[in-house]
């Protein structure tokens, strides 16, 4: 196959495994930390008006889907690909963390999760991500 094929696809094998997990996580955590009552978790706006209402305990499965979101993507994304492995990995890590400050910048979460989410869920976890898939060979 095509090098630079195989790296396209690798990415976007990265970017649909990391997503799946993602959005897996999140629904666990709603399953075994329900969202307070009267939240509704279908619009930003609806969410963005009652996060006050969010404990400590509702933040553990978001940061959990988007660092082990992003480390299954980077890992995927470094395993499958032909050349450049640690680079598209960080492509993905790139990727996530636009997300994630999308989602500060449109939510009111508190600083302390923000500052969590963004410097421990993405760079590193696409970092390590790579990591592990360049040490198997």
């Amino acid at each position: 196959m095509n090098p630079i094929l195989k790296n396209v696809l690798a990415v976007l094998a990265g970017l649909i495994g990391g997503g799946l997990v993602n959005m897996g996580l999140v629904t666990l955590g709603h399953t075994l930390v329900p969202v307070p009552e009267g939240v509704d978790l279908s619009t930003m706006e609806s969410m963005k008006a009652t996060m006050h209402l969010f404990e400590t305990k509702h933040y553990i499965f978001p940061f959990l889907a988007h660092a082990l979101g992003t480390l299954v993507g980077a890992y995927l994304a470094a395993r499958i690909a032909a050349t450049r492995k640690m680079t598209l990995a960080m492509v993905i890590a790139v990727v996530t963390m636009v997300g994630g400050v999308i989602a500060v910048t449109q939510l009111a979460a508190p600083a302390w999760f923000n500052a969590l989410d963004l410097i421990v869920a993405y760079l590193p976890m696409g970092w390590l991500g790579g990591k592990l898939a360049i040490g198997k060979k």
